[in-house]
């Protein structure tokens, strides 16, 4: 479970108000996936995701096309026996079921509907959902990995509130009353196109700079988890003072080194293990924790 600060409330309301894709910016580790992931659950709607890497192409986030199945099924067919049309190797991508889950849930079937080995859905409607009246929320991680090409298509799909399947298919779309709240991560390896920018609501989660403030910030946020989700065990605020301390220190002095500076996620994973550990061995516990999590290594992804 997620714990949400006031102002991250605030901007995914105006992303769902205005209808515009919410961008997350921050460094790694400070919560913009687990964001996108805790609205849905908050919310009680169905979560897609995709993770977008260099060879993305802006179509992959519509369909994709089966081309495996295509050639085995190809090199099974006898002579006289005609290749099913493209069509039926044609798989939903996020963007699908995002708009019109009813519609890729469909096409899933129609290609599963011969198939030995089936293909799974992205994942289960909550208890109640309908997709003919709610809403889902699309994450889209890690843009800036993209060609920079791909932000501005995707923002022709999403102001249109759809997009025509290939093949001779029918229309992929959504209403105004059941468009997906958009929620787009960037670590900010790349700069993204302006006229994206100015198309998004833009949000930025990071870390207090000073290194007092930064403790306290983590330690309050702590707190909140274990309050806010009932830890069956819960860590002092000396421990999560040492952990944070910890934190703050490192990422003081990897800051120049081009390598991955230890954040939230690695303090709440800290300080739940701490929670389980007999007092008698907290020192050593938080020593290998220290090893565990916030020693990484490699290159720093900006």
């Amino acid at each position: 479970m997620h714990v949400f600060d006031e102002d991250t409330v605030a901007a995914l309301h105006a992303a769902e108000v205005t209808g515009r894709p919410l961008l997350l910016r921050g460094d790694p580790g400070t919560g913009k996936s687990e964001t996108a992931r805790a609205a849905a659950a908050a919310a009680k709607r169905p979560f897609v995701s995709v993770v977008i890497d260099g060879r993305t192409e802006p179509t992959d986030l519509k369909w994709r096309f089966d081309a495996v199945a295509r050639l085995a099924d190809a090199q099974v067919a006898k002579a006289d026996q005609p290749l099913k049309n493209e069509r039926a190797y044609l798989l939903p991508g996020a963007l699908w079921w995002a708009y019109n889950w009813k519609s890729a849930r469909e096409r899933l079937d129609e290609v599963n509907s011969d198939r030995n080995h089936k293909l799974a859905a992205p994942g289960t409607p909550p208890e109640k959902w309908s997709p003919e009246t709610g809403r889902a929320v699309l994450l889209i991680d890690e843009i800036d990995k993209a060609d920079p090409d791909l932000p501005n298509a995707l923002l022709e799909v999403l102001a249109n509130l759809g997009f025509r399947e290939p093949y001779g298919g029918t229309e992929v779309a959504c209403t105004e009353a059941t468009r997906p709240l958009v929620i787009i991560t960037t670590n900010e390896e790349r700069e993204l196109p302006h006229a994206f920018l100015r198309r998004c609501l833009v949000h930025r989660l990071e870390l207090p700079d000073d290194r007092e403030a930064l403790i306290g910030w983590l330690v309050n946020v702590g707190s909140r988890h274990q309050a806010a989700l009932k830890w069956p065990a819960k860590c002092s605020k000396k421990l999560m003072l040492q952990a944070a301390a910890y934190v703050a220190d490192a990422r003081d002095s990897l800051a120049k080194t081009g390598r991955y500076l230890p954040g939230t996620s690695e303090f709440l994973d800290m300080i739940k293990v701490l929670a389980t550990t007999p007092a008698d061995m907290h020192e050593r516990r938080l020593a290998q924790l220290q090893k565990l999590a916030l020693h990484k290594g490699g290159a720093r992804h900006r």
